[in-house]
């Protein structure tokens, strides 16, 4: 049954792979049907390879909850055990300036993903018959576009640049004023420690941010997945929503408007693990949430029980832990950008300031017509660089997908996830410029 019309829905007749999965997925088409022996190193999405945190790790090996060892594995509440969310409040706490000591309401869910649809579910949409869109920065990380459009929710991005220099520019108070009044949004989502750009949003301006929301009366959402990983010498403490003190921003406690998205994937190595969390100073929300989720019934009771062992940790062995990545992180993304700038000069790539991935922009090097996605499908499906004897291909992201508006260099971006061993990670800017090379060449 080969043709779904009048069988499947329009939207899902029309759904594509995410721009960050379409590649591997195109790869193992290729390798089952040649039997190719090529190894792709996939750069395309954010799935860490480093080891998890060694306390989850030992929990997992040396199960000592008696109804697990039995095999009883049953549902636990909607919000999840007590144990994992003071884990998440923990996580919070270990991040905060002195003196600041938010009330917090936490559920956990299966991965930050699909924290997301949640937020969006509560924020945004149908409000007494006015359809109210949530606020995001462009570029944005895709998963939100796709999501807005599975549960037919509007965003409404707000224009930024990759500009020559390799930096993004900044976005302007008045412009978001601007939009809030134009297009009336009932929230505005951030991504401080930004995917896909790299770019370290710091207090000062969420600070700011947070004033425009308390004067609009919008929810404040910011996606803190990668909290912590910042390459700024001269940030003292972690910029987050949960850092804004009531001193700089009068009423912000009050407001009960902040939410957070939170994720075990990127900060201890734990991206199958699936563990997010919805994080909010609103307890009505949050009993909105958590009753919008009873039709989930709850997360992995397993992926739960590993999880809680970070709630045993000192605060100071988890910012030790995170201190860590961040000296790992700093060195892949500027040995990256060495390596592309050394092997192509004229490539424009992001030196990011914070989480970990960058941004390479071809426009300088290539011909016109050039489309980063048929790029990227091309490496996936054919190409093949040798290095050292071994066959190789790399996969990578167009960018694309990241953009909710038009942009007129999304078709000359990708993005690369610096995810792999440092063995591997010195092998994509060789392959990145080869297989370039390679398919420049076989363009008309």
């Amino acid at each position: 049954m080969k043709n779904l019309e009048n069988l499947a829905s329009d939207f899902f007749r029309s759904i594509a792979p995410s721009c960050i999965r379409k590649s591997s997925i195109v790869f193992s088409d290729r390798v089952k049907k040649t039997g190719e022996y090529i190894n792709a190193i996939n750069v395309a999405i954010g799935n860490i390879s480093l080891p998890t945190y060694p306390a989850m790790l030992k929990r997992l090996l040396f199960i000592e909850d008696i109804n697990l060892k039995k095999g009883i594995w049953r549902y636990t509440q909607t919000e999840g055990i007590d144990s994992v969310n003071q884990t998440f409040k923990k996580i919070i706490k270990s991040f905060l300036r002195p003196g600041l000591a938010p009330e917090l309401f936490t559920m956990v869910d299966t991965g930050a993903s699909h924290v997301m649809k949640l937020v969006m579910l509560g924020v945004c949409g149908n409000f007494n018959g006015i359809n109210r869109p949530i606020m995001m920065l462009d570029p944005v990380y895709t998963n939100y576009i796709s999501i807005g459009q599975e549960l037919g929710r509007e965003i409404v991005a707000i224009d930024r640049e990759l500009n020559s220099d390799g930096t993004f520019g900044d976005v302007e108070i008045d412009t978001i004023e601007k939009i809030i009044e134009e297009k009336n949004p009932s929230a505005f989502l951030i991504i401080p420690y930004d995917n896909p750009s790299g770019t370290l949003m710091t207090q000062e301006t969420i600070n700011k941010f947070a004033k425009i929301c308390i004067k609009h009366n919008i929810f404040f959402v910011s996606d803190e997945a990668y909290r912590g990983l910042y390459y700024r010498d001269d940030i003292k403490f972690a910029p987050s929503i949960w850092n804004i003190s009531e001193d700089e921003v009068p009423g912000i406690n009050a407001a009960k408007i902040r939410i957070s998205i939170e994720s075990f994937s990127k900060l201890f190595n734990a991206c199958g693990l699936r563990m997010g969390a919805l994080v909010t100073d609103n307890e009505l929300f949050f009993e909105q949430a958590r009753a919008a989720n009873t039709t989930y019934l709850c997360p992995s009771c397993i992926d739960q029980y590993i999880a809680s062992a970070i709630n045993d940790e000192d605060e100071r062995d988890i910012q030790n832990w995170i201190g860590s990545l961040r000296f790992y992180y700093k060195k892949i993304l500027s040995e990256l950008y060495i390596g592309l700038k050394t092997l192509m000069p004229d490539l424009i790539v992001t030196q990011p300031e914070a989480a970990i991935y960058s941004m390479v922009d071809v426009r300088n090097v290539v011909k016109p017509g050039f489309d980063a996605n048929d790029f990227v499908m091309y490496c996936a499906s054919e190409g093949s660089v040798e290095i050292s004897g071994v066959n190789y291909t790399l996969l990578v992201a167009p960018a694309a997908g990241f953009y909710k508006n038009k942009n007129r260099y999304a078709n000359t971006q990708m993005r690369i996830a610096c995810v792999l061993s440092d063995k591997e990670m010195k092998l994509v800017p060789e392959l990145f410029v080869k297989l370039l090379k390679e398919y420049e060449n076989k363009r008309n």
